[in-house]
């Protein structure tokens, strides 16, 4: 953003010319959302092979913690199908296949909170850590009292984070999500007001917690505050949102959101390491249109489209984690060899990505992440599932904008089929009555029911055949 930028800030070529990696040549592999057949596991670094030993490793300034580069999501473990109402939905022996490989292969910081996953992931995660020596990974959760900031509301939900992750310490703890709903007001109720920020201090004191940070999403006011009071806070660490899109046009995308680059340099002139979370914008980066696909393809046929974003936000030297959601062994065992180890990317490389970013900029997807914050909707609607068919015919060239388009019929019908058999009819964007409990909750800032509108109008002319 323009009106942030000043001398204090360092751009991609700077900080590279710094690290003298001018000349690094490009390597490493991820997989996209889809699994595929499994890998061996030997020392090789080829495409078959999960190399043991060689993971990349991140210092923490204050507390000196040697923390892996790739960190685990716990937002999106395996989950089990027909789950009665208020049971437990995570597949507990995949969710310690997991971690028991994860730790294996280097990977010791675990990210969780206790909204996720209908509020089981801090258990399930517990459940496959106490497994393990203690000292052997990093336990990161949240206060997430986005709806019930009361004060014993939100002491009540920090206790129980130790109950669920089975711990007596937590290694690093956030405030989760400032800078959503109506900013600088939502923030003073959660953290100022009931005097938890205080709290959550005392409790650092203490040792019960580690390091503190936050996590940002939204109205750059609450971050740009936030760092005002690091010289009293101290903040250990900051959780940001930071890909190759984001990088320059995150404030394109949606008007309410930050570029990248801003947040970057603003936690790295004051030495704050970043955790970066959406590093392939809820898997986005992974799933490109063919054209986009074949750009990157050209330059590293060997490679997948989704390493080129982890390499991207682990080059960073102010990088101290990058998390990844990793529901399937395939994502683990190919974030493994992208950073066993991190080879970063070159000034060319930086260049070449700023131009798949452009071309991906003419293509109107819907921002969204599939973080699930606005679920439930109390109209039974599925918002992530619409937006994620949207986006995928999208970047499939299945959305037509006129009947005399050369493959309009293709299109409709991959549209239309792909959308009842995606989402449930009951569950579909012509349910969407307006009433907006959602958007407020939305880390992207989007419009939900404005979207959803358009996609059903949408829906309606592909019906009718009157686009």
């Amino acid at each position: 953003m323009e009106e942030h930028k000043d001398k204090n800030q360092i751009s991609r070529r700077d900080f590279l010319k710094r690290l003298g990696i001018g000349s690094v040549t490009v390597a490493g592999i991820m997989a996209g959302c889809k699994p595929r057949s499994a890998s061996n596991d030997s020392g090789a670094t080829t495409a078959g092979n999960v190399p043991v030993g060689k993971m990349t490793y991140r210092t923490t300034p204050t507390s000196g913690d040697k923390v892996s580069i790739l960190g685990y999501g716990c937002m999106r473990w395996p989950t089990l199908e027909n789950v009665p109402e208020g049971k437990n939905v995570v597949d507990q022996k995949a969710v310690n296949k997991l971690v028991d490989y994860a730790i294996a292969h280097g990977v010791n910081y675990f990210d969780t909170a206790p909204v996720y996953l209908q509020g089981w992931s801090e258990r399930a995660t517990g459940d496959a850590l106490k497994r393990h020596p203690r000292n052997s990974y990093y336990i990161a959760t949240k206060l997430s009292n986005f709806r019930s900031p009361s004060r014993e509301d939100s002491m009540a939900m920090y206790r129980n984070s130790f109950k669920e992750l089975q711990v007596d310490y937590i290694d690093y703890y956030l405030l989760h999500s400032v800078g959503g709903g109506d900013g600088m007001g939502l923030l003073r109720k959660r953290f100022f007001d009931n005097g938890m920020l205080d709290f959550l201090l005392e409790e650092r004191k203490a040792g019960r917690i580690r390091n503190l940070g936050f996590s940002y999403h939204g109205d750059i006011k609450v971050f740009d505050y936030l760092l005002s009071i690091h010289d009293k806070v101290k903040w250990d660490f900051v959780q940001i949102q930071l890909n190759y899109l984001d990088w320059h046009h995150a404030k394109e995308i949606n008007p309410s959101n930050t570029n990248a680059e801003y947040l970057y340099n603003e936690l790295n002139k004051r030495g704050i390491p970043a955790v970066i979370m959406e590093p392939l914008l809820g898997g986005r980066l992974a799933n490109l249109p063919d054209h986009v696909v074949a750009h990157l393809k050209e330059r590293e046929p060997e490679n997948s489209v989704a390493s080129w974003a982890f390499r991207f936000a682990g080059t960073f030297p102010g990088t101290l984690t990058v998390l990844s959601g990793m529901t399937w062994m395939e994502h683990l065992q190919d974030n493994i060899r992208t950073y066993s180890p991190l080879k970063p990317l070159t000034q060319d490389d930086f260049d070449f990505l700023e131009e798949t970013a452009d071309l991906m900029m003419q293509y109107p997807t819907i921002p969204c992440n599939d973080c699930k914050y606005c679920m439930p909707c109390p109209y039974g609607i599925d918002i992530p599932a619409i937006f994620v068919h949207y986006n995928k015919c999208v970047n499939e060239g299945n959305v037509s904008q006129a009947q005399t388009d050369k493959n309009y019929r293709e299109a409709r019908r991959a549209f239309l089929v792909g959308y009842d058999r995606s989402v449930p009819k009951l569950r579909q964007a012509s349910h969407c009555i307006g009433c907006n409990q959602c958007s407020p909750d939305c880390p992207q800032g989007i419009d939900i029911p404005t979207e959803l509108h358009k996609i059903d109008a949408y829906v309606e002319k592909l019906k009718q055949g009157t686009l």
